[in-house]
């Protein structure tokens, strides 16, 4: 497989730079570091964590006088002292998806679960494994792929590489068609203190390959969960697309009630290859996802749907960022913010254009609908073009309800709550009707559905 980075890289990405001197250390984040660096490996992994590590430690965690940063504040995140929990979990409950009930990675605490996971229904031409258990040689084609994707040296990012000790691995083989969706599932469970887990996972699709992928981050119990125990997750998947791959990727975040989650997505694809997101965010006190795709190669599609739907106080902040090096390359990203009661969403996408990248159509679409008053969201679309035979364009919206809407749905016998309700999941359906597993669809429009937060100003 023929994988090449681009010199080129993703321009003010969110990168925390090195602090100038040993004074600037944050001793928060040693502290956080020195609970993931605790269990130690062997060979070349460890060695992989060891330069992290030392990343990591001259680094700080980021402020919102920090641009990238300066809508999500982390202070209360400062305020928890995290321990590794890696306790023995064997009867949690979570859905099986039917499309994929012999094909699943089950993670919990960070840690393997072999007896939750079943991947028994797979061809051959693709390994779906965690990364201990995998052949020295297959153990070396992993080395030149982890950590290797843009955006490693990101504070949480190298926090994450530096506590490596398993990943979930997907592999697919070249020109290996995959029919069956590969469920990866990354239980975090509170433990008597509040506790840290940091899941990884490495997708390589080798050239003419294609894969279904679900990634799912959840509690015992998923969203709105009577759980409120406090935890961190912090979570990294790289996604390796080769020549004329084909990768449809769903991520779902329903964290407890009372959860952090910082999560980062790297893509490279390659040239002619297919990449769609779906991303959906329902839980999480404080939740960040990081979305950043290096094209590597011409002639590349890539699709980003994503879904936010916050109530409460909870604080939801997707960056995403698109660098498109090469000619013929298209794009199209839709995200969606439902905010009720007094959250607040916050979206930024940028789009990268450089000279080179001749003949690109890249199209980019914020739209908010706000449930309250004292709901917020913060948009910022950006596009930086310096190639002049392109066609691009964004733009955002932010909207309520509409009295008449409702109004007309209320002259045909529906109440004022269920018009509203319908609205709302006319609105999320858009983007949950786009994933391609129909139990997870389901399932999703019945999780928006019966959040009743939503339809209570």
């Amino acid at each position: 497989m023929s994988i090449q980075v681009s010199p080129s890289t993703i321009p003010n990405s969110n990168e925390v730079s090195l602090t100038s001197t040993l004074l600037d250390r944050d001793d928060y984040l040693t502290g956080l570091l020195n609970q993931v660096t605790a269990t130690k490996t062997e060979g070349w992994l460890q060695e992989l964590r060891q330069s992290a590590a030392n990343w990591v430690r001259h680094s700080i965690i980021p402020t919102t006088r920090e641009e990238e940063w300066r809508f999500t504040d982390l202070s209360s995140l400062r305020k928890v002292q995290f321990n590794l929990e890696t306790g023995n979990f064997t009867s949690l409950e979570f859905d099986i998806l039917p499309e994929a009930a012999n094909s699943r990675l089950v993670f919990v605490n960070g840690v393997f679960a072999p007896e939750l996971s079943a991947v028994s229904d797979l061809p051959s031409g693709i390994v779906v494994s965690n990364l201990a258990a995998l052949s020295a040689v297959e153990q070396e084609g992993v080395r030149q792929y982890l950590a290797q994707a843009e955006g490693a040296q990101e504070v949480f990012t190298a926090l994450n590489t530096a506590g490596i000790t398993d990943a979930a691995v997907v592999w697919v083989k070249k020109n290996v068609v995959v029919e069956t969706p590969i469920h990866l599932v990354f239980i975090s469970v509170a433990g008597e203190t509040a506790t840290i887990s940091q899941p990884r996972c490495l997708v390589v699709a080798e050239s003419g390959s294609q894969v279904t992928l679900v990634e799912e981050y959840t509690n015992r119990q998923g969203a709105e969960s009577a759980e409120e125990g406090v935890y961190l997750t912090n979570a990294v998947t790289e996604v390796w697309v080769g020549d004329n791959a084909e990768v449809s990727h769903t991520r779902i975040e329903w964290e407890g009630a009372e959860a952090f989650h910082i999560g980062k997505t790297a893509i490279a694809q390659a040239r002619d290859s297919r990449y769609t997101s779906h991303a959906i965010t329902l839980g999480a006190k404080l939740s960040r996802h990081n979305l950043e795709i290096l094209q590597t190669g011409e002639q590349t599609q890539t699709t980003l749907n994503g879904l936010t739907v916050i109530t409460g106080k909870q604080l939801s902040d997707t960056h995403s960022a698109i660098a498109l090096n090469y000619p013929h390359g298209t794009s199209e990203q839709l995200h969606k913010c439902i905010v009720g009661d007094r959250a607040h969403a916050v979206f930024n996408g940028k789009v990268f254009v450089p000279k080179p990248a001749q003949l690109t159509n890249a199209a980019q679409l914020n739209r908010n609908l706000l449930l309250s008053s004292k709901a917020r969201v913060d948009t910022k679309p950006q596009l930086e073009i310096t190639a002049d035979n392109v066609k691009c364009a964004h733009g955002a919206t932010v909207s309520q309800l509409e009295d008449d809407e409702i109004f007309y749905l209320q002259s045909r016998g529906i109440d004022e709550n269920d018009a509203r309700k319908l609205l709302i999941n006319a609105f999320a359906a858009e983007i949950i009707n786009q994933i391609p597993v129909p139990s997870l669809r389901e399932i999703l429009l019945n999780t928006v559905n019966n959040l009743k937060s939503l339809t209570n100003d």
